[in-house]
């Protein structure tokens, strides 16, 4: 653990207490509210030196401890991107962080375009598996042999179960699904859909894999889940925009609150 990292889970105990939480959540675009919902503090990311900006609008960039349903979690109101500065690792040193403050899994949440005519604009879906597309790795420039990580399992079995019997118990349909990874911050060409839909993927969007790597790299177990906020590229009519991202969230955002707050309840 470097000594960077020590001083940020050191600054973050005196403020919010030396309880060891248990799991992460990182919140995707038009997701934020869900802090809200966690009973503890709220950590401006600009109090801890070499957290990610508020690059993109629809975050709330807040680290927040506390309890949700019983469960000590750190939620990070919003991510870096690799398309904000071309850094692949941009949250490695948050995770690095939160893996310090005692977590042993992260749970990442995202806004994505939907890829099957089963799975619209509203749903969400839980993430068995992803398609690296853009072909950028967060590891890459790391050092030492752990860089080759496994990913075989990469979204937790255990998590992905618990996570489904939420829904189920919470009457919410949720998708599982394959997930590419597009580096953004333009859309996807119809074109490019098309390829990827080939592949096996089912859903898009500009975030997640690159923290699921880290996460992996890191020792921490991960999950993650997305709120379908569009139709992809040549899949309808539908004027693909951020601003549409942001006004779609909160459709699935109220599926995905209850998924996660039964989950954790089941945890505690």
């Amino acid at each position: 653990m470097s000594k960077n990292v020590e001083d940020l889970a050191g600054l973050i105990r005196t403020r919010a207490g030396d309880a060891p939480v248990r799991l992460g959540l990182i919140l995707g675009s038009g997701l934020g509210h869900i802090a809200n919902e966690v009973d503890g503090v709220a950590i401006p990311y600009g109090d801890l030196p070499g957290f990610p900006h508020a690059g993109v609008s629809g975050h709330n960039p807040n680290l927040v401890i506390g309890d949700l349903e019983g469960v000590r979690v750190a939620v990070f109101g919003g991510r870096a991107h690799y398309y904000e500065s071309g850094r692949g690792d941009a949250m490695r040193l948050p995770l690095e962080v939160l893996k310090a403050l005692g977590a042993e899994a992260m749970i990442a949440t995202n806004a994505a375009g939907s890829m099957r005519p089963d799975m619209p604009t509203g749903s969400i879906m839980c993430l068995s598996d992803h398609i690296n597309f853009s072909g950028l790795n967060p590891l890459i420039g790391e050092p030492t042999d752990a860089r080759f990580v496994p990913m075989m399992d990469a979204y937790d079995p255990a998590i992905r179960e618990g996570l489904h019997a939420a829904a189920k118990a919470a009457d919410v349909d949720m998708a599982d699904g394959i997930y590419a990874w597009y580096s953004g911050p333009s859309f996807e060409t119809p074109a490019e859909i098309r390829a990827i839909r080939m592949l096996g993927a089912d859903a898009v969007g500009m975030s997640t894999v690159p923290e699921v790597i880290l996460a992996r790299f890191l020792g921490l177990k991960a999950a993650a889940i997305s709120t379908i906020t569009n139709m992809a590229a040549g899949m309808s009519d539908e004027a693909i925009s951020h601003e549409h991202t942001k006004a779609m969230a909160p459709i699935g955002a109220a599926k995905l609150e209850k998924v996660l707050k039964g989950y954790l309840a089941a945890l505690s």
